[in-house]
């Protein structure tokens, strides 16, 4: 089979807004590029490749794609790897940094589903993809569409891998394409979001907001709720009866009395979702619910962020498990209670 184009549709490829072709390569974006006054890091985060992956029946028995990952300037940190599943299991790791080649041998012959889930730190350049031994390929069967949207919580650049955020790990279990708008640093109800998740096809929505409102002072308690209902209702244009859970933050035990600039504690920020959330299904949106954020990660559970705000390895786990029957409840019946 000849080498293949990352825009070949037989590979599945998933969970971003464009490919941008540049210099003989493609760069996902999960967000459509160039909107005007975009900030410059929801740009940058924008770039990075949390919840895109390829996605693909094949009976290849390894593949070799040519990438470029970098990493922001300046930074120290490496970026995060490759994840291969074959038929549901992590077959393969793989860290690049810079130009190079991710390469897998030995896979068992025969058809078998292989996800390539790009890294989640780091922008990805994907250049052409060869599949070693293959006679079959096409896409993927797909299943419910899921958007969620939030900052570095749902980004998620801390875990494991790319397969491992908490995202990745609940549309795994319940077979569901992802589509992650996670931004680290940048979850602040932008309008450009907003319009894209309401012109872009989805059966479950979620929103998780508070953590960097609080951390960067973006709204008073003036103006957060009505922001945040302003949000939803663009949203709701495109996806009138679709879903929708807004989730408030996590437990951080050292801001929750902390505040800001803006006048709020990170509690202030969590009642407001909370009352926004109770607000608009009083105007009438019952497919609208709400999860508070300490019923994924709460007090008790604090051992588990690294930074007292960010979860580890085994947090991201834990948020999976307790958000993913939820998630799922919510899914299956879209008039069911809210959460606490």
């Amino acid at each position: 089979m000849e080498p293949l184009t990352p825009d070949d549709p037989r590979l599945g490829l998933a969970g971003h807004a464009e490919l941008v072709a540049e210099d003989g390569a493609w760069l996902p974006c999960r967000l459509p590029p160039g909107a005007p006054l975009s900030p410059p890091g929801l740009t940058a985060a924008a770039l990075m490749a949390s919840g895109v992956r390829a996605d693909f029946v094949t009976d290849a028995t390894g593949l070799a794609w040519q990438v470029r990952v970098e990493v922001p300037a300046g930074t120290r940190r490496a970026p995060a790897p490759f994840d291969i599943v074959v038929d549901g299991v992590l077959s393969a790791r793989v860290t690049v940094e810079g130009s190079g080649t991710l390469a897998v041998t030995g896979l068992a012959p025969g058809a078998k589903r292989i996800t390539v889930w790009l890294p989640q730190y780091g922008s990805t350049r994907l250049h052409r993809l060869r599949l070693e031994g293959a006679t079959t390929l096409e896409a993927a069967p797909g299943g419910p569409r899921w958007t969620t949207y939030g900052s570095s919580i749902t980004h998620c650049t801390g875990a494991e891998g790319p397969s491992a955020t908490w995202p990745a790990l609940v549309a795994a279990r319940h077979g569901w394409q992802l589509r992650n708008l996670g931004f680290a640093r940048e979850c602040h109800l932008d309008p450009q979001v907003a319009r894209f998740i309401r012109d872009t096809p989805a059966d479950l929505i979620s929103i998780c907001a508070g953590v960097n409102i609080h951390g960067k002072a973006s709204f008073t308690r003036r103006t957060l709720g009505p922001a945040l209902a302003g949000f939803v209702a663009t949203v709701r244009d495109g996806h009138p009866d679709v879903p929708l859970v807004l989730l408030g933050p996590i437990t951080a035990p050292d801001r929750e009395h902390q505040v800001n600039s803006a006048g709020l504690t990170l509690a202030d920020v969590r009642d407001v979702v909370a009352g926004t959330a109770a607000a608009l299904r009083e105007a009438g949106d019952m497919h609208l619910h709400l999860v508070d954020g300490r019923d994924a990660l709460g007090p008790s559970d604090s051992h588990l962020l690294t930074d007292g705000l960010h979860p580890s390895a085994a947090g991201y786990r834990l948020m999976a498990d307790r958000l993913a029957p939820l998630l799922h409840g919510f899914a299956a019946d879209p008039a069911a209670p809210t959460g606490r």
